[in-house]
Parts: C-alpha cells; structure tokens; sequence
C-alpha cells in the first residue's frame, strides 16, 4: 500500500511534457483559441440566436463571394484602403517628427506634453461634424478624422522612447562631432525602436477606427457605408464578411509593421 502511494502518478511525466511542448508552440495555442471561438459562435449562430441578426461562420466564410458580387463593394475596399494609407502614412510622419520635437527638449516637453494628453483623452467622436464642415463629405475628411485618432498614440510612446534615451548617450555623440542627423540614426532611432513601432500600431488602430467612424455617420462610398447598408437590410451574413475584409486588413497592416520592427531592431538580437 505505501509503495503504491510513493509511485509517482503515471501521466505526469506526460502533462510536464506537454505542457513543455504548448510553451514552446505558442502558436498552436493561439489556434485553438481561435477554433473554440468559431465552435462557439457556430453554436450559438444554430441553435440560440436568430439568423435574421447573426450568421454562422460556415455560412459566411462559404458565401463571402457575394459580398464581392455586391455593386460598388469592390470600388469601395479600394477607397477605405487609401484612406487607410494615406492617414496612416500622415499619422506617423507628423507624430514622428512633434514626438521627437516635444520628447528631446524638456521646456517643450513641459510646455506640451499635458496638452497633448488633454487632446489625446478628448472623445473625438464630438468633434467629427467639425471635420465633415471644414472638408466636406469626401475622402478629405475620412483621412483627417483617421489621422486625428493615429497621431497621438504615435506622439506619446515616441516621446516615451526619447525619455528612456541615457543622456550619457546623446552627450556622447555630440562630443564625439555627431551631426543631428548621425545623432537620430545613430543613437535616438535604434534606442525607441520598440515603443516607435508599439505607436505605430497603436496608431494603426486608431486610424482604422476613424476613417469607418467617419464613414459610417456620413460617407457615401467605402467600407463604413457597405456596413451601414447592409446592416439596416438585415444582411448578417454579408455584413459579417465586409467585417471578415476589415479583419484581414487589419491583420495584414500589423504584419507588415511587426516585420519592419524585425528588421530594424534586428542588432539587439545581435
């Protein structure tokens, strides 16, 4: 009886070895959180909630054709794409360089810094009548409404990255005859690496939150319009694909920042 009691349990070894297996896949776990997502949904698309308001994801991801089919749905995945990457494009450029301008000199951080963060926590979602009267109805005001929610996320984790630069590195650089630019390259641009690019996608959100924001309430093309179109038609399944689009292109946004942050922050791995 007690060396039965001293025997280890047989499925241990067995559970230490797959938990060692999970930890090194991360990735398969990520999966599988993903298939229970799509069980539930199915499930509950079957049995507990009307079709009229939800479809399942069979039935969308196997129809997502038609959303295509549908008139101006490809012209208007064009249009969101632009607006998407001309505010993008804005959002970093400006927060770039206003991060770099506030976070280096503290009279301008002091000075700046509590407005931007009263700017930032102001729900800009008040203000878009303001942007649709000074740009009108058009793309012009999807963009500037895409980039009023990217730029400040850029802003502050760049001036959060300048902060954490040792000054002993930047007194360095100019004692040695650095130039300006030498300085950035050299010295300020590999040390904010990780919270420039942890901006950009935060940025890259908020962008995307805009311009659908500002093409839902008021747009007569785009992605935002589709969705409001096929909401009020009661068409769950196409409006779960346009949603499915939104996803990808969310997904394929990230990645191309996640690989750019890859290779310039490539000689920390070094």
């Amino acid at each position: 009886m007690t060396r039965a009691l001293d025997m280890p349990h047989p499925t241990a070894p067995l559970g230490r070895r797959l938990k060692k297996w999970m930890l090194a896949r991360p990735g398969v776990a990520r999966l599988g959180v993903v298939i229970l997502l799509f069980i539930a949904w199915e499930i509950a698309a079957r049995f507990f909630v009307d079709r009229l308001f939800l479809s399942p994801p069979s039935q969308v991801f196997t129809k997502i054709h038609t959303v295509f089919e549908t008139r101006g749905v490809p012209a208007a995945l064009q249009i969101t794409a632009w607006e998407l990457a001309v505010a993008f494009a804005i959002s970093v450029a400006i927060g770039l360089v206003v991060g770099l301008a506030v976070g280096l000199q503290r009279f301008t951080y002091r000075s700046f810094m509590p407005i931007i963060l009263l700017l930032y926590g102001t729900p800009q979602i008040t203000i878009l009548p303001l942007f649709i009267l000074y740009f009108g109805i058009g793309p012009a005001s999807k963009i500037a409404f895409g980039v009023s929610h990217g730029i400040f996320p850029i802003i502050v984790t760049v001036v959060a990255g300048v902060q954490n630069i040792k000054p002993i590195l930047l007194t360095s650089a100019r004692s040695m005859g650095a130039s300006r630019w030498q300085t950035f390259r050299w010295v300020i641009f590999p040390h904010m690496i990780p919270s420039f690019f942890a901006g950009m996608r935060l940025g890259m959100t908020g962008v995307l939150l805009g311009v659908l924001l500002a093409e839902l309430y008021v747009s007569t093309a785009g992605i935002g319009y589709f969705t409001t179109l096929f909401t009020q038609s009661f068409n769950p399944t196409k409006l779960l694909g346009l949603i499915a689009m939104l996803a990808a292109m969310a997904i394929a946004l990230n990645e191309m920042v996640r690989r750019a942050e890859l290779r310039y922050s490539r000689w920390r791995n070094d």
